[in-house]
């Protein structure tokens, strides 16, 4: 898996980086076709606000966003996280769901 970070209007810190990566590395489990993920950091211009933006691209041309404002940068990170996981999870329920809906049907017409 092949990870990008990219910070704008700030300076990216070294704790900063470990963080993501250490956080972007486990979005696997949750989806395993995952290829690659590109992390958007980006500082406001009165350096109040941080925005973090996590893009996650998989096989079958998949592109899942999440999104996350607010002050403290490490909890944007944990709450896009957060919200790119929910995304990762319910992909792979409806893939499953997809693969075995025709042995269920085939066995409530034989009953």
């Amino acid at each position: 898996m092949d990870i990008r970070i990219v910070g704008k209007h700030m300076e990216m810190t070294d704790a900063i980086k470990t963080r993501i990566e250490d956080k972007v590395s486990g979005l696997p489990k949750f989806y395993n076709s995952v290829l690659d993920v590109e992390v958007i950091v980006e500082g406001s211009k009165d350096g109040l606000s941080k925005s973090v933006e996590i893009i996650a691209r998989s096989r079958h041309s998949h592109v899942f966003v999440a999104k996350q404002t607010g002050e403290d940068m490490y909890t944007c990170v944990d709450d896009a996280i957060k919200k790119l996981e929910r995304q990762l999870t319910k992909q792979k329920e409806k893939e499953r769901d997809n693969k075995h809906t025709e042995g269920q049907a085939l066995e409530s017409e034989q009953e």
